[in-house]
Parts: C-alpha cells; structure tokens; sequence
C-alpha cells in the first residue's frame, strides 16, 4: 500500500468491521527519548499478531522468516488503544504470508480521533515437532488466501466462503 504523507489521509472514520487479533495500551517504558512509543515496540507487537494468525491457519508453531513490507504513517503515543488485525494472504507449502494493519484510537485527546498507525506484510512458516519447516494443512490444495475470521471485509466479499 502506498505510504500518503498527508496525516488527514490515515485518519479513518472507524475501526474496521472484523475481529481485531489483540489490542493493547502502550505505557511509558514503551516510549523512546521524544516520548512517542519505540518503533521496535510496534514491530513486535505486529509479529505477535501476525504470528498468532499464522499459527492459527497452520495449526502449529510458526516463526517469522520475512517481513517483506513495513510502513509507519502515524505516531503512537501512550495512553492509545492499538488494534491489530490480521488477515491471510497467501498459504503455500510450508509458509503463511499475512497482512497486519495497525490503528490508534486517541481516546485522551484530538476528540476521540483514529489513525491508521502502520501496515506490514510478514511470512511465517510452519515449524514441525522436530524443529524444521513442515507442510501447512491446505484441504483443498489452493495456494491462494483462506477465507477465515481474520480476513478484512473486504477481502471477505472478495473470496466465496467454501463452508
């Protein structure tokens, strides 16, 4: 997705209308010398959140070996509440690439405003009982993105739900 300067632009009416992966409120040992919280605070929250869904498509441990796209819009500051969502993209043989988007809700000042804070696309692969990468149980062999409770509206309207 394409990084807008334009603050206004990542200012979104609502949260999205899907089952968020966790939120969380930052606090102040997260922040860095300027008070704004840790860049590396943020990236391992997404890890977690992308990892979770990852495992959960994989129905085992997985572990990060990519993130191929990382893109900060917004400042977080503590005292936001952070909403990760997660969605799958694509499922290959032994891998889960998954898309986190990230928002702030300002709920202690700019009256109630919410931003899109930032956006990653992170590869995970399945880890077998013996430490090395395993299949990924695919039930109808498409290496395409899985319709599940994680995927975004819009990518649910897109993808015909097999059930």
């Amino acid at each position: 997705m394409a990084d807008n300067s334009n603050k206004k632009d990542n200012q979104v009416p609502s949260l999205p209308d899907c089952d968020v992966t966790f939120r969380v409120m930052p606090m102040p040992p997260d922040t860095n010398q300027y008070g704004d919280v840790f860049g590396g605070w943020i990236m391992s929250q997404v890890d977690l959140a992308g990892a979770s869904v990852a495992a959960r498509r994989a129905r085992c441990r997985c572990t990060t070996v990519a993130v191929t796209n990382f893109v900060f819009k917004e400042p977080v500051w503590v005292g936001d509440v952070v909403s990760f969502y997660g969605r799958i993209l694509k499922v290959g043989r032994t891998s889960v690439t998954v898309d986190v988007e990230v928002f702030a809700e300002r709920l202690h000042k700019d009256n109630h405003k919410i931003v899109k804070v930032t956006e990653a696309q992170l590869v995970y692969v399945a880890i077998g009982p013996d430490g090395r990468p395993q299949p990924v149980d695919r039930p109808d062999e498409e290496n395409t993105a899985v319709p599940n409770r994680d995927v975004l509206p819009h990518v649910r309207q897109q993808v015909p739900d097999k059930n």
